[in-house]
């Protein structure tokens, strides 16, 4: 449960918060008539009094396939207690926080940073193990597991091929973009075939931070700042970079709610006084284009910033599980739940209907018409 100094903090929030409902009445109200084509609409404390409802969007998974791999490719050592956080994955412990957490369904990556690979070859088979390793835990429960493939972005064309295994054999829901290769982010020109290929099957974008390129400085974790920065530049770089304008049909999840994207939008608007940012206008499209998770998380410090940024119907429950602890995933979804901000209404469009809506193949998995 939250402290003392986060409930006061709730308290300063709530006084803004007939202004902002005011000011979004009219989103709100837009946003709001989509969550109503889900069949069987009802109020999240009905669907938690039925038992696991949530879709967990942000999600990642190291199945055995895949820890024996990376142990006989030498990015794991053999023994499992010298291993990282990441790599302690297990479907017990994950179901486990499911249930805990009241999750219906979760959709998984491993978003491997390409520094552990030898070599772009190891890249293209790892991703095919990582692939193929997800793709045999939603084979064994469909209902509540879906993935989104990772791609070998070191070589386009090994990226092509895995796009088409992944997204026509496999089944995934949609593809899972680290937002960088050797300094260049995913709006360089170089990945152009990639997202024609990616656009003309309207595809589901997932991108995932990784180091910032240059490293990080000593003594402050990546997770703290450099992430959230990372997705800002791969966010800019779609942007600035023209492939949003055109590949209209791509739907592009920003992890951790968009990174400082929201949060200093303001700054690129006003850049284009000086004739150095984006025009307004299209800069709001951009933004409200955008699919953002919760994985932040939200709080009275993100929260009023993201609702007033984003489309409502673009936001989607995320916890980081398994980067981040059974705890912390439990500590991630009580701030949302509790979040005065955030309507009943549109508490079910977030943890729920949005994503089942964003991810056909996993609602009709699921038995859900949307």
């Amino acid at each position: 449960m939250a402290g003392n100094w986060l409930k006061a903090a709730w308290t300063e929030v709530m006084v803004r918060r007939r202004m902002i409902r005011t000011l979004g009445a009219v989103a709100m109200a837009s946003s709001l008539a989509g969550t109503r084509g889900v069949t069987g609409a009802t109020s999240p404390a009905t669907e938690v009094g039925r038992g696991a409802w949530r879709i967990d969007t942000h999600n990642h998974a190291v199945p055995p396939k895949m820890q024996e791999w990376a142990v006989r490719s030498g990015i794991l050592p053999p023994d499992q207690s010298k291993w990282p956080t990441w790599a302690r994955w297990s479907q017990a412990a994950t179901e486990e926080v499911m249930e805990q957490n009241r999750m219906a369904a979760v959709v998984t990556s491993s978003p491997a940073p390409f520094e552990v690979f030898a070599d772009s070859a190891q890249v293209a088979t790892g991703a095919r193990v990582i692939n193929e390793s997800l793709a045999d835990l939603v084979r064994e429960q469909p209902k509540r597991f879906g993935f989104f493939a990772y791609l070998p972005l070191t070589d386009v064309d090994a990226s092509l091929a895995e796009t088409e295994y992944a997204l026509d054999t496999l089944g995934a829901e949609g593809v899972l973009l680290l937002t960088h290769v050797n300094g260049r982010y995913i709006g360089d020109k170089s990945f152009e075939p990639l997202f024609s290929e990616l656009d003309r099957r309207r595809a589901v974008l997932f991108v995932h931070p990784q180091f910032l390129p240059g490293g990080t400085p000593p003594g402050i974790p990546d997770f703290m700042g450099d992430f959230l920065l990372d997705t800002t530049r791969a966010a800019l770089s779609l942007m600035i970079g023209g492939t949003l304008d055109r590949y209209p049909d791509l739907s592009i999840i920003l992890s951790h709610g968009g990174g400082f994207l929201p949060y200093m939008a303001a700054r690129i608007d006003s850049r284009s006084h000086d004739e150095e940012g984006i025009d307004p206008v299209r800069l709001r499209s951009y933004v409200r284009r955008f699919y953002y998770d919760t994985a932040m998380p939200t709080s009275p410090y993100a929260t009023p910033t993201l609702l007033r940024a984003a489309d409502h119907t673009h936001l989607l429950y995320g916890t980081d599980y398994s980067m981040r602890t059974a705890e912390a995933t439990r500590y991630v979804t009580e701030q949302l739940t509790q979040d005065p901000l955030i309507e009943p209404r549109l508490h079910r469009a977030i943890e729920r209907d949005n994503a089942l809506r964003l991810l056909p193949s996993l609602a009709r998995r699921m038995g859900v018409t949307v």
